[in-house]
């Protein structure tokens, strides 16, 4: 099993702040935390990484040891058998799915696998292979029994990439409290959760990702006892032919999506609701995604295209002052 290099828990600065970052679930990640105590702090970033450390290894696809690989390689062979944690995924998939009227499928690996971003893309995949791919995208064909999973066609494959990250921050934040830290920012590849202040305020400053000019924020979020996720295609893409094709899927087409939006910034109660949201508004597009958004309690938006902006009626009350 992999082990984590992380930096060890720095010394706290001026405002009690340490921060420990370290490479994990395929992203960079860090974890800023006020916790006066050594020993504590130590004992909360061993179990915190020991645990991302486990889910990686279960329910990556990326790890041809893990459950999840397993689940998928006995696609349309046998059934293969499920503990409370796997059910517990596969019941927040499931969750996930039906939420967003299946928006966002868990089962979308054998299209993940078309558009395999880490190559380098030289042509389109072929639009038979496409198809043939999004037949076999289908979370509702997926068996299910208490303690088992059966994928019945090969082919099928499970990827939790759509709430995956967002899970783990929110067990962090869970972790973190079983500690006594209350003043935390958990950050797992930009997907993140604030709890508590960073010592100079009584919340913690989040950028607004700026999706037209990646490079630039759109401003600042005070963040308190909320995540933020963001969702674009500013960070993975590519152009073919003078068409720029980004890296998140509509189920729905089979191909990434490419309605003119460039990014979108979520807040919500937990990291898991955030992301959903944030990916879901972006496959939705400008008018879709912001009537999705205005439904959903608690969970407050904007979106952003080439010609502006455009956000719920209370995410405006997060930014920080003097910022956009």
């Amino acid at each position: 099993m992999r082990t984590f290099l992380p930096s060890p828990p720095l010394p706290p600065d001026a405002h009690g702040v340490r921060r420990v970052e370290f490479k994990a679930l395929g992203t960079n990640c860090a974890l800023l935390f006020r916790q006066s105590s050594d020993q504590i702090a130590l004992q909360f970033v061993a179990e915190a990484l020991g645990w991302i450390q486990a889910f990686e290894a279960k329910f990556s696809h990326f790890r041809p040891d893990s459950l999840v690989s397993r689940i998928n390689a006995a696609a349309g062979k046998s059934w293969v058998e499920t503990d409370a944690e796997m059910d517990q995924i596969l019941d927040l998939a499931e969750a996930m799915y039906r939420l967003t009227n299946g928006i966002l499928d868990p089962a979308m690996l054998p299209l993940l696998r078309v558009w395999d971003w880490k190559k380098a893309r030289e042509s389109m995949p072929a639009k038979t292979d496409v198809e043939k791919a999004r037949d076999l995208s289908r979370w509702q064909d997926v068996q299910r029994r208490p303690g088992g999973i059966f994928l019945p066609r090969e082919g099928m494959g499970l990827d939790f990439g759509g709430f995956g990250k967002e899970h783990a921050v929110d067990q962090v934040i869970a972790i973190a409290k079983r500690h006594g830290i209350l003043d935390i920012l958990v950050d797992l590849g930009r997907d993140i959760f604030a709890l508590g202040g960073n010592g100079q305020h009584p919340f913690w400053h989040v950028g607004i990702q700026d999706g037209v000019r990646p490079e630039n924020c759109l401003g600042g979020l005070a963040v308190s006892g909320y995540a933020v996720c963001a969702s674009g295609d500013y960070a993975r893409r590519f152009e073919h032919e003078g068409e720029r094709y980004g890296h998140i899927l509509d189920p729905r087409t089979g191909w990434p999506v490419r309605h003119g939006l460039r990014a979108v910034t979520v807040l919500a109660s937990s990291c898991v609701v955030a992301g959903i949201y944030a990916t879901s508004i972006f496959v939705l597009g400008w008018r879709e995604g912001m009537v999705f958004a205005e439904s959903a309690p608690g969970v407050e938006a904007c979106l952003q295209n080439e010609q502006g902006q455009i956000a719920t009626s209370n995410f405006i009350q997060h930014q920080v002052r003097g910022t956009p």
